[in-house]
């Protein structure tokens, strides 16, 4: 690939890690958090449900002004948000300040995550299913990098020096921020609702809701999952959880490749139908630990396609309003996130994890059957 390329594609990588470092740093910290602000790790956790809260307002925000904002403000504001996020987290004296420091972790991931997809629409035809799957490999590469070194940190030091390294992504992402690019906007700017007007980015946004919700449920309790389940030691998990998103990254860097050949709606609905069958295997029957990490690698790599894949076609379906619809992107996969944290809770405590494993298998094939609904556009202007 051209030098050119590579150059706008690292600021949108840089901003989507950046977006997934500032949530994926809660968890290897989050039981010295709780020991040190004497909170149950429950309590602590629910951080991440205001992040997400924050962030889908913020996104509702952007969407209605997204064809007004040129990438580089979105990721330079992203990234000067989450350095101040990153402070008040690491400051914070009480639970309640810990928590309302994460209402500007939320904002902000949604200006980092939008920009960093909306920049894609910079990129031609040819070349967009490339760095599409780079940028949603982007988030494996939080859950790669950060997570290790941020455990670190926090034994050898205090969780509080651990918001060291996704402040040091944000500032990664400011300095490179100028090499970003926007699409050339519509003569007709998008109002909030533009995406839930036009059936099809309607139909799309209803797929990732659901789609994510399942994806994300996994990974929320997967931790648990092999602990529990497959009898998988504690200090393990962690292994685990990186070979799956290891998976995910292998995936998507390589779903560029089967986009020139596949259509994406057929790749979206393919990859969410084999999310469908893997899961309540893995949650229904595999116990013993060598089948149950193949089959977790398994759904990652199919989730690696679907991510892509699913973002690039949300550009063909508003390609005048690029913005918007990475926007509407960044509101519905967290709006997801907390749906699949809901449904997770009431089922794991009720009928347990082959249920789960049905339920999910149910909301992929939902998710699947949406997108098949959608009619692909042949070219983007």
């Amino acid at each position: 690939m051209p030098a050119r390329l590579w150059r706008m594609l690292v600021p949108l990588v840089l901003a989507t890690m950046a977006s997934q470092s500032l949530l994926v740093v809660l968890s290897p910290t989050i039981v010295a958090i709780a020991a040190d602000l004497g909170a149950p790790v429950a309590t602590v956790g629910q951080a991440r449900s205001v992040t997400a809260l924050v962030s889908v307002l913020a996104s509702l925000y952007l969407t209605a002004r997204a064809d007004h904002l040129p990438v580089r403000a979105l990721l330079r504001w992203g990234s000067v948000l989450a350095l101040v996020a990153c402070g008040l987290v690491a400051s914070a004296s009480s639970v309640p300040l810990f928590l309302l420091a994460h209402m500007v972790v939320g904002l902000a991931f949604a200006p980092l995550l939008s920009g960093g997809f909306a920049g894609l629409a910079a990129f031609g035809p040819a070349d967009r299913p490339w760095a599409t799957g780079y940028v949603a490999g982007a988030n494996a590469l939080a859950w790669i990098v950060v997570n290790p070194l941020a455990a670190a940190l926090t034994a050898t030091v205090s969780w509080r020096a651990a918001l060291a390294v996704p402040a040091a992504v944000a500032v990664a992402a400011l300095l490179t921020s100028g090499a970003a690019a926007s699409a050339r906007p519509g003569l007709v700017g998008a109002s909030l609702w533009e995406p839930l007007r036009v059936t099809p980015a309607r139909r799309w946004i209803g797929s990732e809701v659901t789609a994510f919700a399942g994806w994300t449920c996994l990974l929320t309790f997967a931790g648990a999952f092999f602990m529990e389940e497959v009898g998988v030691p504690q200090s393990t998990v962690g292994w685990v959880l990186a070979a799956g998103a290891a998976a995910y990254l292998l995936a998507s860097g390589r779903a560029g490749k089967l986009a020139a050949r596949v259509p994406l709606r057929h790749l979206v609905w393919g990859s969410a139908l084999v999310m469908a069958t893997l899961i309540p295997l893995l949650l229904g029957t595999l116990r013993a630990p060598v089948p149950a990490v193949v089959a977790f690698c398994a759904v990652a790599m199919a989730a690696g396609v679907r991510t892509p894949a699913s973002a690039g076609l949300a550009l063909l379906q508003l390609p005048e309003h690029p913005g918007v619809m990475a926007a509407a992107r960044t509101a519905a996969t967290q709006t997801g996130y907390l749906v699949g944290a809901v449904i997770g809770g009431v089922v794991i405590a009720g009928p347990g994890w082959r249920a789960l494993g049905v339920v999910l298998a149910v909301v992929m094939v939902a998710s699947a059957w949406l997108v098949r609904r959608i009619h692909e556009v042949a070219t983007i202007p």
